[in-house]
């Protein structure tokens, strides 16, 4: 009897995947998505893919099961081998059993009403025989270390585990290839755990892998890091070696490792691949540098921030939620008795596991929720006696897909709504919409059909379309997903300046190093509880109830605890390094 590894073995023969000078062009589009891409995947290897948005890395991912330019039309050139087969005649549903996709919006991707049936589909739409479909959908769910999960709807799952859902719905089909296109975006750092430990496992069982993925650290395990940059690809090699391309990383729009970049910041030519091996090289070249005990500037910056307590803020605030308590219909309480106040000016991160209440809390500051019991206040008013269009002035609230909340037929009319829909005066409307465009960097866009713009820059316009009612606090459920590194920046420079002219910023996030290099306090989460609300020094510090809570502070951060110290960027702790030297 064949075992799980045998079952989902990867391709036989030398190539996975061979791709001869590929371009492609979309119709109606004025350059190629991918000019003259040609890359070979060994069997059994796995290749992590990184560009900025819109470098190419989905339409690639798309041609290898003639997605594009089955379903996707376009002008398509070149040559795609599977398993040393051309794919030129074959139909998507003659690729499905050979090379699995995971869609970046993996959600989109369920819909039965169990967690059998969900499995069982895509072998049901290539025809396969009921008995031997029933023979593979236990080994394919115990793949993915989700066996006993058969009758379990598939909404009831947390992200991880639709997340390998969906994974295991195309193991199923046995394919010798696998393409997971950033398949942890929207997941928590639990989930994003849980998906990259069954990406090892899948590597362990000799599948051939191809992971989209914007965060570098996630794929120092890969065996080549493919770079695509305009369609083109820019670097092709081992992590080690192209990791150690700072700049030209940078100029792709991808994050460099936070730990290569510090060694090389420290004149050290080594791409580490953990924490504990970035201490050993870096205490072999300054042995200096070793402390027992968290110096006296990162105490004294400890002592300088709101220290852990039940409201980090003391006095009159300008959110005030005092004994709020919720429940969605039929459910279990998302927010329990939740006190929380937060000042004006101030930069909070709200973190915390999926289903932790954050963006349950933040429809409730608000208005979009009505607590059952207890009550929100902003500036000591009542919110539930305040009239929506005054909430508005207030606080303002930015959708995690922005999508969610664009509407109009261009930039400049999306911007104009909410002045207009409050009846100011034209002149008055026109004068607002200049400012917030050219603050988010859109002033150029006014006539652009939003729907057109790319991720980063509908994100901008979202921010744009509440920033024109002069609200006091901004809120900002995950502002930086799906964005590549370059956006983030932007987006999040953006965030910054708003922040420092003196509105209030409430940033809902998985990503660690957003809290540590942009944030001021944190407030933690778990089961609709507040288990933390303090500096985000003193945050990092917290190592059990960061374990307890599934997040962990970023690599960079936790190298420096390694020190006795406690930095928060790769400069602060290169700046530190350099001192003790």
């Amino acid at each position: 009897m064949k075992t799980d590894a045998q079952i989902f073995s990867g391709a036989s023969g030398q190539h996975a995947v061979w791709i001869e000078s590929v371009t492609f062009t979309y119709h109606d589009a004025d350059r190629p998505a991918l000019r003259a891409v040609s890359l070979v995947q060994n069997a059994g290897e796995m290749i992590g893919v990184m560009g900025a948005s819109s470098a190419g890395k989905s339409t690639l991912a798309k041609c290898l099961n003639r997605i594009i330019p089955e379903f996707e039309d376009g002008d398509f050139h070149g040559a795609i081998l599977i398993a040393g087969e051309s794919i030129e005649h074959l139909r998507v549903c003659d690729l499905a059993p050979k090379v699995g996709m995971v869609f970046q919006d993996f959600e989109s991707q369920l819909f039965s009403t169990n967690v059998a049936h969900e499995v069982a589909f895509a072998m049901e739409q290539v025809g396969m025989d009921r008995a031997e479909m029933d023979r593979r959908i236990m080994p394919a769910l115990e793949a993915v270390g989700l066996r006993g999960f058969e009758h379990r709807d598939p909404m009831s799952l947390s992200g991880g585990e639709k997340q390998r859902l969906a994974i295991a719905s195309v193991l199923a089909l046995r394919p010798s290839v696998i393409v997971l296109d950033e398949p942890t975006t929207d997941l928590d750092p639990e989930g994003r755990a849980e998906v990259f430990e069954l990406i090892k496992k899948l590597r362990a069982q000799g599948l051939s892998l191809i992971v989209i993925e914007h965060e570098s650290e996630e794929l120092r395990a890969a065996d080549r890091i493919v770079v695509l940059r305009e369609g083109e690809i820019a670097a092709d090699g081992p992590p080690s070696e192209v990791f150690a391309r700072t700049e030209l990383l940078t100029a792709c729009g991808v994050r460099p490792p936070g730990l290569g970049h510090a060694l090389e910041l420290l004149g050290i030519d080594v791409q580490p691949k953990s924490v504990e091996q970035a201490f050993e090289v870096i205490v072999r070249a300054y042995p200096n540098v070793v402390a027992s005990t968290y110096d006296s500037v990162a105490r004294s910056r400890v002592s300088d921030e709101p220290k852990a307590a039940g409201n980090a803020i003391a006095g009159p605030a300008f959110i005030g939620i005092e004994d709020v308590r919720y429940s969605y219909a039929g459910g279990p309480r998302v927010l329990d008795s939740i006190e929380l106040k937060v000042g004006a000016g101030e930069f909070l991160a709200i973190v915390g596991q999926n289903g932790s209440g954050k963006t349950t809390l933040a429809k409730h500051i608000v208005g979009l929720l009505q607590p059952a019991t207890g009550r929100v206040t902003i500036d000591g008013k009542d919110r539930a006696l305040m009239r929506p269009a005054e909430t508005a002035r207030e606080v303002a609230y930015v959708f995690q897909n922005p999508d969610h909340q664009i509407f109009a037929a261009t930039v400049q009319d999306e911007v104009a709504f909410g002045p207009r829909n409050f009846g100011l005066p034209i002149d008055e409307i026109e004068r607002r919409c200049n400012e917030a465009l050219e603050a988010v960097g859109l002033q150029n866009e006014r006539q652009s059909d939003p729907f057109l713009l790319s991720k980063g820059e509908r994100q901008r316009l979202a921010v744009a379309s509440v920033l024109v009612l002069r609200p006091r606090m901004l809120i900002l459920d995950e502002p930086t997903t799906g964005l590549d590194h370059r956006e983030q920046l932007r987006m999040m420079a953006l965030v910054r300046d708003l922040n420092r002219g003196g509105i209030a910023i409430v940033i809902i996030t998985h990503t660690p190093w957003l809290v540590a290099e942009y944030a001021r306090r944190v407030v933690l989460m778990r089961k609709g509880a507040k288990i933390f609300d303090g500096g985000v020094r003193e945050f990092f510090m917290q190592d059990e109830l960061l374990r307890s809570s599934s997040f962990r502070a970023p690599e960079i951060t936790e190298l420096s605890r390694r020190f006795g110290t406690l930095a928060l960027t790769t400069d602060e702790f290169v700046a530190w390094v350099k001192g003790r030297a």
